[in-house]
């Protein structure tokens, strides 16, 4: 589902390098049965191949696609010092996915009772971490390495939009205004509006001109 930042961020890099697939959104909660017998590791994004090779994990799955399609290869930075700051980015745009998805299924999925507040209070430690640092990377203007868009672009944009989605009332967004400007930037893009967080909607199939 592009509710989820990891296939959203896979679905955005690759409407933005124009690669042809199709999107089977599939809930990992509602739709079990169907989910594991594409994977029965029920993780999402899941990647089926034109071979039929299954390929589980958003990062794995682009870098996949990078070696396919130059065209997404393109959207990392070859110099060493540009790929160094877009690595960085990224890093920290997945760890703020990771904790701002713990956030939401400890408080979605487990029993009240069952919550343990010292664990929650570590994880929005960490994620409030991970966004300052995020927000001090974030350009006023252009992209986190260099004129164009880019993966990690994707993916501060694909985090900051599930965090402000999904869990804005435990985050005070308007702190991190530098990488709020950045994505509402980036959200403004074809590729981002042809793929918004929704539930249940298909990405547009993309066809190379």
């Amino acid at each position: 589902m592009l509710d989820s930042p990891y296939v959203r961020r896979v679905a955005v890099a690759l409407l933005t390098a124009e690669v042809p697939f199709v999107h089977r959104p599939i809930s990992l909660f509602r739709h079990i049965d169907a989910f594991s017998k594409i994977n029965p590791l029920l993780k999402a994004p899941t990647l089926v191949a034109d071979d039929g090779t299954v390929v589980t994990d958003s990062g794995v799955i682009l870098d996949y696609l990078g070696c396919v399609f130059p065209r997404i290869a393109a959207l990392s930075p070859s110099p060493p010092a540009l790929r160094l700051r877009a690595a960085r980015a990224t890093g920290l745009a997945l760890t703020a996915m990771e904790k701002a998805v713990q956030l939401h299924y400890e408080r979605a999925l487990r029993p009240p009772e069952k919550q343990h507040e010292p664990w929650r209070a570590r994880v929005a430690s960490q994620l409030d971490a991970a966004l300052v640092a995020l927000d001090r990377e974030t350009p006023t203007s252009g992209w986190i390495a260099g004129p164009e868009l880019g993966i990690a672009d994707i993916t501060a944009a694909c985090a900051f939009g599930f965090v402000r989605g999904v869990i804005g009332d435990l985050v005070e967004a308007a702190q991190f205004g530098r990488l709020g400007a950045f994505s509402a930037r980036a959200e403004a893009l074809p590729a981002f509006r042809q793929a918004p967080a929704a539930d249940g909607l298909a990405a547009p199939v993309v066809l190379t001109h």
